[in-house]
C-alpha cells in the first residue's frame, strides 16, 4: 500500500529502510467515499497527502453558494491546502473524493517531527513546494491569458486517461465557464 510513497520520495532522495520506517509511522491512511471530504473550508483540519487511489477536487464554496474548482488530483500526486498547513490557519478550501479514494496524510507536528528524524526530507519537501508554487502560478497565467477552449483542450490532454472522472458541472466550474458553454466548446472540438 505504502509502495508508491516511497517511489515518489525515491524519485527525488534515497531512503534507507530505517528512514523509511520513520515514514511509515508518521503517515496515517484514509478511505474516503464518493463526495466524502478530506477537509472542509474555514476548518482547523489541514493535512498533506499522497494519493494512492482515486480522484480529488479541491474548491472554494463562493457566497452565493456556487463552487469555483481550483484543481484536481489524481492518483501519486501530492494534495494539500498549503497556507493552511504550513501556517496553522482556517482553511481555504475544500478538498473532497470525487470517487472513492485512499489517501495517506500526515499532520504538521508528525511532518516536523520526520524532518528531525530524517532530515534529508527537508530536500524533498523543498522540492515539492516548488512544483506546487509552479502549478499554481501555471494554473493562474492559464486563467488570465488563455481561452476556456484552450484551457478545456489542455485539461484533455493532459488528464485524457482520467478525464472520464470530472463530470461537466466539476469542469465547467474549473474552466470557469458555464455548462451551456462547456458543451458549445465540446460540440466545437
Amino acid at each position: 500500500m505504502y509502495k508508491d510513497l516511497r517511489l515518489s520520495i525515491e524519485r527525488k532522495i534515497p531512503l534507507t529502510d530505517e528512514e523509511w520506517n520513520f515514514v511509515v509511522e508518521k503517515v496515517k491512511f484514509i478511505k474516503l467515499k464518493k463526495n466524502e471530504f478530506l477537509q472542509i473550508q474555514d476548518s482547523k483540519s489541514s493535512y498533506e497527502g499522497f494519493i494512492l487511489k482515486g480522484t480529488f477536487k479541491t474548491y472554494i464554496l463562493n457566497d452565493n453558494g456556487t463552487e469555483s474548482v481550483i484543481f484536481f488530483s489524481f492518483e501519486n500526486e501530492w494534495i494539500c491546502d498549503l497556507e493552511s498547513f504550513y501556517h496553522q490557519k482556517p482553511t481555504t478550501y475544500n478538498i473532497k473524493a470525487i470517487e472513492e479514494s485512499e489517501i495517506l496524510v500526515i499532520s504538521k507536528k508528525n511532518k516536523a517531527l520526520l524532518f528531525e528524524q530524517v532530515p534529508k526530507l527537508i530536500q524533498f519537501h523543498i522540492l515539492m513546494v516548488e512544483r506546487a508554487n509552479i502549478a499554481i502560478q501555471q494554473r493562474l497565467i492559464d486563467v488570465l491569458n488563455k481561452t476556456s477552449k484552450q484551457r478545456y483542450l489542455e485539461f484533455m490532454a493532459r488528464y485524457s486517461h482520467k478525464a472520464d472522472k470530472i463530470n461537466n458541472r466539476n469542469l465547467s466550474s474549473y474552466l470557469g465557464v458555464s455548462h451551456e458553454f462547456l458543451s458549445k466548446i465540446k460540440r466545437s472540438c
